[in-house]
């Protein structure tokens, strides 16, 4: 099973051009998670032939957003965080309610969940690490919450670069946006908990990155942050046979991450 992920930073922009399409076409992936999708069901018809469509949609117009689109018919699915763990948090803040931005969704699988996320961002200023404080711990409380009934395989953009490994500059933005001590901690939690880095367990090395600013020609001389992850239960990592960046894949700021799993 390919299991895929992009941040396409507004599907709407990204389906005009066709190159959602030629990058469906290309890659097939079996669940394809996008985030930042800036756009509600109804204003696009995207008609990606063999999926279905499951979209999570911000309250505001044209602001974050997730969808799947799956060629199996899941189980079930679910919209955004549940109540019982909304209620055990403080996600709202000066710039709003993270829990109507349309940011999670989980579909359930005959021996497995795939859930995608698209975090917070922390601001540049840092004026939303609070609320990142309260965010990164009840998105994993979720995981773990579904973890309790089948294995979890969840994807996204996770809003930061967990070590120097994953960002070409680590010395110069230490403490900005995306690499902060707290954001990390976040991240340290989810390892913690059991769920697994699939691509810097198979390849080590740097270099390797998923987002780039639009500024200095940073994607051309791969000045970038590997901010897009697909985590997995420890129990299903020895399934996992590839796990991918692809950057030749244009359109969007970020490009798709990938794994191959056998399921």
């Amino acid at each position: 099973m390919k299991i895929y992920s992009w941040n396409v930073n507004g599907i709407r922009a990204v389906h005009k051009k066709g190159l959602l399409q030629e990058f469906v076409a290309k890659h097939q992936p079996d669940v394809l998670c996008l985030q930042e999708t800036k756009a509600n069901q109804e204003q696009i018809e995207v008609d990606l032939l063999d999926y279905e469509e499951y979209w999570c949609s911000a309250e505001r117009k044209g602001y974050s957003g997730t969808a799947i689109f799956t060629k199996e018919t899941p189980l079930d699915v679910r919209l955004g965080l549940p109540q019982h763990i909304i209620k055990k948090s403080k996600l709202t803040d000066i710039y709003g309610d993270t829990t109507t931005e349309g940011r999670v969704i989980a579909v359930e699988f005959e021996g497995f969940f795939v859930a995608t996320v698209y975090t917070p961002n922390a601001k540049d200023d840092l004026s939303r690490i609070a609320m990142r404080q309260q965010w990164d711990p009840s998105f994993l409380a979720y995981m773990q919450e579904l973890e309790t009934e089948k294995p979890v395989i969840f994807c996204g953009d996770f809003n930061v670069a967990h070590t120097e490994l994953d960002l070409a500059r680590p010395k110069e933005n230490k403490g900005n946006k995306g690499f902060t001590d707290e954001e990390r901690a976040g991240f340290d939690a989810m390892e913690e908990a059991g769920f697994v880095d699939t691509f810097r367990t198979l390849h080590p090395e740097g270099d390797n990155y998923t987002w780039w600013s639009h500024w200095g020609a940073a994607r051309e001389r791969n000045v970038g942050w590997r901010i897009d992850y697909v985590m997995v239960s420890e129990p299903l990592l020895p399934l996992v046979k590839h796990a991918r960046i692809h950057p030749e894949v244009m359109g969007s700021d970020h490009c798709p991450v990938s794994i191959d799993i056998s399921l």
